[in-house]
C-alpha cells in the first residue's frame, strides 16, 4: 500500500518539529540560566541544545495509541 506524500511529510513532522522545540528550549534555557563555568550541560549551548533536542524526540511517541490493522480487526 503507497502512502501518499501528505502522509509522510506530516509523520516526519511529528518527530522532527518537537524536536526542533527541544533544540529552542535547549538553547533558551542555556542562554537564561545556563552558567558560565562547572555545569556539565549548561554551560554550554551546544550540549544543552542536544540534550533539549533529546528531550523533545523522546516526548513525541508519549501519547500515541499503538495502530491496528483494521483487516485483523474485522475478522473475530
Amino acid at each position: 500500500m503507497e502512502q501518499s506524500r501528505f502522509e509522510i511529510i506530516k509523520r516526519r513532522a511529528k518527530l522532527i518539529l518537537p524536536t526542533v522545540a527541544g533544540l529552542v528550549g535547549g538553547y533558551l534555557y542555556y542562554y537564561y540560566v545556563g552558567c558560565n563555568r562547572g555545569c556539565p550541560i549548561t554551560g554550554n549551548p551546544y550540549t544543552s541544545m542536544l540534550w533539549g533536542g533529546a528531550i523533545g524526540l523522546l516526548l513525541t511517541n508519549w501519547k500515541q495509541k499503538p495502530k491496528q490493522n483494521k483487516e485483523k480487526s474485522n475478522e473475530v
